[in-house]
């Protein structure tokens, strides 16, 4: 396993760079809740609440799948009024300048802030930016390369206010920042799109803006798509690793066997109660540093 760095040295500087530590958060107060479209549906088709102790056996293979592609785990503890916790992508997000503090939109979510900002505390990190106008969640950003990202503005998670107040911090370290709208149906950018390898994404066409689409094809980036339906499932919600590898949960068959055709290993934990509440192996990781 890889050394750790001091927390002020996380950076993140591409979505796809080598993964060397990550944080994640124990599902133990973790419960569907009717906060967005997906698990409305899941609710509304009478499925079962999933036991806490099914709920960590999931969550113990993806950490065992994100170990084995060589990052460290980090864990925060959960906190019950806080059932949400364990998706730690939305309440904070790393650049290349470090942690920035989100605004989560959602009353259920909102609190999450102070065991993050505690636990940042803790290990010494110090945000570089916190978001101070509008929504902003961590789901909806994505620092494609160095240089390059999009952040989604759904008018549901992140407003449009929240993501041009981070797209203008990044704007004037000289990146290029697209503000992407699109329907609020879908909770998060990261539901219809997601970085799998270096120039490689995948994409729900049926979804997405054409103009999205063109933009990315522009930057010498081309992707998988990904058919609405496995999308809602959150087939477009994966982890890159770096070094050719790919967490993608194990339901999402037909994806994984492209990723594998296109010679990346496909690391594929089971995470149906997860996708089932609305977020995947993206939504469940917040990536503190990769390589530069």
């Amino acid at each position: 396993m890889p050394e750790s760095a001091p927390g002020p040295a996380w950076r993140v500087s591409s979505e796809t760079a080598p993964l060397r530590e990550v944080l994640l958060c124990p599902p133990d107060h973790y419960r569907w809740i009717p906060t967005n479209s997906i698990v409305r549906r899941t609710l509304a088709e009478g499925r079962q609440a999933p036991a806490t102790h099914h709920l960590k056996a999931q969550h113990a293979e993806l950490v065992h799948a994100i170990e084995q592609g060589g990052a460290r785990v980090h864990l925060i503890a959960p906190e019950p009024h806080l059932p949400y916790m364990a998706y730690t992508r939305d309440s904070v997000v790393v650049t290349h300048n470090g942690p920035v503090l989100c605004q989560l939109e959602r009353p259920q979510r909102r609190g999450e802030y102070a065991p993050l900002t505690d636990w940042h505390e803790a290990h010494e990190s110090r945000f570089w930016r916190k978001s101070s106008t509008g929504t902003l969640e961590g789901g909806d950003i994505h620092v494609i390369r160095p240089g390059l990202a999009a952040i989604g503005a759904s008018g549901g998670r992140t407003d449009e206010t929240g993501a041009e107040q981070l797209a203008g911090w990044l704007r004037e370290e000289g990146w290029e920042v697209r503000v992407e709208p699109f329907d609020e149906h879908f909770l998060h950018l990261d539901v219809l799109f997601g970085m799998a390898a270096d120039n490689l994404a995948v994409a729900c066409e049926d979804a997405l803006d054409p103009a999205f689409l063109d933009w990315l094809r522009a930057k010498g980036i081309r992707w998988i798509d990904v058919p609405y339906r496995a999308a809602m499932n959150l087939g477009c919600n994966i982890l890159a690793l770096g070094n050719g590898r790919v967490v993608s949960a194990r339901e999402s068959t037909d994806l994984n066997a492209a990723l594998r055709a296109e010679g990346l290993e496909v690391l594929d934990p089971a995470l149906s109660l997860f996708t089932a509440g609305g977020g995947g192996p993206h939504c469940l990781t917040c990536p503190l540093r990769r390589d530069i």
